[in-house]
């Protein structure tokens, strides 16, 4: 198997980007690594110094669940702009399984999942001047079996009024904030919406369960 020609990492921050390039670089060293700072969810240009090599885009996790299935697609419509014709793209997907595994998962017994949600009013509180009392929400994982995703909510515990950017927001107990959705996908299903996007399905590798899959696209 050839080596890389280049390792062309992509984030929105600077700094976090330009450690995690020096890891690579580090633990990598005859591999030119050219980081890239730019918000993958918008068009930008890779480094002129690629030339024409061969380009396979690298999407892991499950993040491509995050969009909505029409931001999915534009997602990849871009990837496949910015790779160019005749490039390759490895994605990661989560699939649809039971409510079961799927909401415990996203309201782990650890309490992980949850300080991440409610960081977000601590966040409203630091940031933007917000008087949230955080103790007064609760984190909650739903199912949506329609749509086929699990969705992120902070309920209130208790009727409350916020102040946030100058205005009054009133919450009634049970009242809630969709604050994430996490698509899971049926392989037919993500085979569409590649398809939409211009790349054809090449492979697709999951688990022995098939909770989770690997797809190599084609452009």
């Amino acid at each position: 198997m050839e080596a890389p020609a280049a390792y062309v990492p992509v984030d929105i921050a600077p700094e976090w980007l330009e450690g995690a390039a020096n890891r690579v670089v580090e633990a990598h060293p005859g591999l030119p690594v050219l980081p890239v700072v730019a918000d993958f969810t918008l068009p930008f240009a890779l480094p002129k110094r690629l030339g024409t090599a061969p380009r396979l885009g690298f999407f892991p996790g499950s993040t491509i669940g995050n969009f909505e299935p029409e931001g999915a697609i534009a997602f990849l419509r871009r990837a496949h702009a910015t790779l160019g014709a005749g490039s390759r793209m490895l994605l990661g997907a989560d699939l649809v399984k039971g409510r079961a595994v799927l909401e415990a998962a996203y309201d782990d017994a650890a309490g992980v999942t949850a300080a991440f949600d409610l960081n977000l009013l601590h966040r409203l509180n630091r940031e933007a001047g917000a008087d949230f009392d955080v103790a007064a929400f609760r984190h909650r994982a739903i199912w949506n079996e329609t749509l086929e995703r699990v969705e992120m909510h902070l309920v209130a515990e208790r009727a409350q009024v916020v102040r946030l950017a100058g205005r009054s927001i009133r919450f009634a107990a049970g009242e809630s904030i969709h604050t994430e959705s996490s698509h899971k996908y049926r392989p037919e299903r993500l085979a569409e919406l590649a398809a939409a996007a211009g790349w054809r399905v090449a492979q697709r590798w999951t688990d022995p369960q098939a909770l989770f899959s690997v797809w190599l696209l084609e452009g």
